[in-house]
């Protein structure tokens, strides 16, 4: 059986810019995607933590060591610049996988740098 599991979490990332007139999704700075093993195009689930919105989205890669957090399109609408947010990515798993489960934590500062990069849960 396969269970829907956190794979990583973006914690804390504040918007950068928003976009609304690009198609939908959310740029995200190349080197934290490294960091946290996310690839664009993936679908990310994102919780602001200002206005209480959640919604589901794609990555687009950002430039590198930028600190863009970029919300486009209609998702450009669920959040202004300077929210905090919850960026998280799931993936699937086998049960007999989930004995040592855990998933990275990326916890970011207000420029979108990497504060501690913890596996949890």
């Amino acid at each position: 059986m396969k269970i829907e599991m956190l794979i990583c979490k973006l914690h804390r990332a504040t918007i950068t810019d928003a976009n609304l007139n690009y198609q939908g999704s959310i740029t995200i700075d190349k080197a934290l995607l490294k960091k946290a093993n996310l690839f664009k195009g993936q679908k990310v689930e994102i919780a602001n933590i200002n206005n209480g919105e959640r919604f589901s989205t794609y990555i687009i890669e950002g430039a590198e060591n930028s600190g863009i957090i970029c919300l486009n399109g209609a998702a450009a609408r669920k959040a202004q610049i300077g929210d905090k947010v919850i960026i998280m990515a799931y993936g699937l798993y086998d049960t007999n996988e989930m004995e040592n489960y855990c998933a990275d934590i990326l916890l970011l500062d207000e420029k979108n740098n990497i504060i501690s990069h913890t596996k949890e849960l």
